[in-house]
């Protein structure tokens, strides 16, 4: 049995795999290597905060009263009066 598992092992070792063969384009082959930078840098960089807070809570607010106003919207009956009573004797 241990036989059989290690060769399966080393069978499957060897499949070819067509689905990743030439899936890098030549532009990518003969793109330059990225510049390596000190991790300072990248921390420094990764750090900076661009968002406005003030802006970005007024467009939060914004979007919730109208996510509001749409379920206020929803929440009425969509039927007509004459509808509800053309169903009602629909059902008798």
């Amino acid at each position: 049995m241990l036989t059989s598992l290690v060769l399966g092992a080393s069978l499957a070792a060897c499949t070819q795999f067509p689905a990743l063969d030439h899936t890098v384009t030549a532009e990518a082959e003969a793109a330059e290597y990225p510049t390596l930078v000190p991790i300072a840098q990248l921390l420094a960089s990764a750090q900076v905060d661009s968002t406005d807070p003030v802006q970005t809570t007024a467009a939060i607010d914004a979007r919730l009263a109208a996510l509001r106003a749409r379920a206020e919207r929803l929440r009425g009956s969509v039927l007509t009066g004459r509808e509800k009573q053309r169903l009602a004797q629909g059902l008798r």
